[in-house]
């Protein structure tokens, strides 16, 4: 059985998508679990309500570092109060995002300091975005887990070979997505193939990135499967036994899930 990682639930159901014929359809697909990410706070609520809709989707609570400006005020103590929640499981989706800047550097990087309070204090993963941006991206993370340890993930990954290693160094996993299966992305296929297999995770990031065969279509939870697939071939595994590696992976990171299982 697989997991889906990081999708946007709360985004399909926004357009038009019956998310019980979502669900279902991840469910017969293999993924078993799915978290669906926050990216604001004043969205949180729907998706926590989403969350708590179905047994077998987990939530997290954070700021995009799109919307830094638009949220410039959460603290920590925001984040850890309501990450107390038995349904949210991260923290985030945090970080930079240098190539949109839709949000000013300052403020990113002020909203992505709160995230890593909120996840050392709570032991949550820290989910983090990163865009052009893997100096500061790095040089944050490392800075803060000398102050004291936290779990992470970088997720979708889609960046060098070196931000991968030094993440994985400070304990975090590196999430795939769909970026994996495109034909232009043979640098990051490359640094798959390095990455021990203990590292890695999947994900949508739906209802972006549609892995092939699925290309240019709106992503969902049950394509996740075409990115295990991809990565199992790249790691010379068998795909029920990635499958299952991977779905490991997550639970160890993820702890509060397995939890409730």
């Amino acid at each position: 059985m697989l997991v889906d990682s990081h999708c946007h639930l709360d985004y399909l159901e926004r357009d038009g998508q019956d998310l019980d014929a979502v669900v279902e359809r991840a469910r017969d697909a293999g993924v078993e679990t799915l978290v669906t990410i926050s990216t604001k706070l004043s969205g949180f609520p729907q998706v926590l309500a989403i969350a708590e809709r179905y047994d077998n989707v987990y939530c997290t609570v954070g700021v995009h570092p799109h919307e830094a400006e638009a949220e410039p005020d959460v603290t920590s103590e925001q984040l850890v109060e309501l990450a107390q929640h038995e349904k949210v499981i991260g923290i985030g989706e945090t970080g930079l995002d240098y190539f949109y800047e839709h949000s000013p550097r300052e403020l990113q990087q002020r909203s992505f300091l709160a995230h890593i309070e909120a996840a050392r204090q709570t032991q949550l993963p820290l989910i983090v975005h990163t865009r052009d941006a893997d100096d500061d991206t790095v040089s944050m993370l490392q800075a803060e887990y000398q102050k004291g340890a936290f779990p992470g993930v970088i997720h979708c990954f889609s960046s060098t070979q070196e931000l991968a290693e030094k993440s994985v160094e400070i304990g975090f996993m590196i999430s795939l997505s769909g970026i994996v299966t495109f034909k232009k992305a043979e640098e990051i296929r490359d640094t798959v193939r390095a990455l021990p297999v203990e590292s890695l995770i999947v994900e949508t990031d739906s209802p972006y990135l549609a892995p092939i065969p699925h290309r240019g279509k709106k992503n969902e939870p049950a394509f996740v499967a075409h990115t295990a697939n991809c990565v199992a071939e790249l790691k010379g595994m068998d795909p029920e036994n990635f499958a299952r590696a991977s779905s490991e992976n997550f639970y160890r990171l993820f702890g509060k899930a397995r939890a409730t299982l």
